[in-house]
């Protein structure tokens, strides 16, 4: 595993195969919601208070990992979910909250080079 990729927040659970990268980028069409709100990220199970912007994870690349990434404030809103297959490559995903609905999402993207 590359230790080039700035901002890289190392898997801490046990784990001795391969690994990859993933690339979060955490955006909001709202800007009361950045200012009152953080994005919590969470790699099986494990959750991160991360910033807004792009976001890098070293995750295990022979297993399947559960991502989630959510806000919390008053109550837990704006959740998307998604489990990544095993795979060599690394993978970058979106992040946009739908404030009005109260889900957000997250949608393929092209990796950073």
């Amino acid at each position: 595993m590359s230790t080039e990729q700035p901002w890289l927040i190392p898997y801490v659970d046990f784990h001795q195969g391969a690994r990859r990268v993933l690339t979060l980028r955490l955006t909001t069409g709202n800007g009361a919601v950045a200012s009152k709100h953080r994005p919590i990220v969470s790699i099986d199970g494990r959750q991160y208070v991360v910033v807004w912007g792009p976001v890098h994870f070293e995750v295990p690349a022979d297993r399947n990992v559960h991502v989630s990434v959510h806000l919390e404030g008053d109550i837990v809103g704006q959740v998307a979910s998604l489990l990544l297959g095993p795979g060599e490559q690394a993978l970058a995903f979106r992040y946009e909250t739908h404030y009005g609905s109260g889900v957000g999402s997250l949608t393929p993207e092209p990796v950073p080079e």
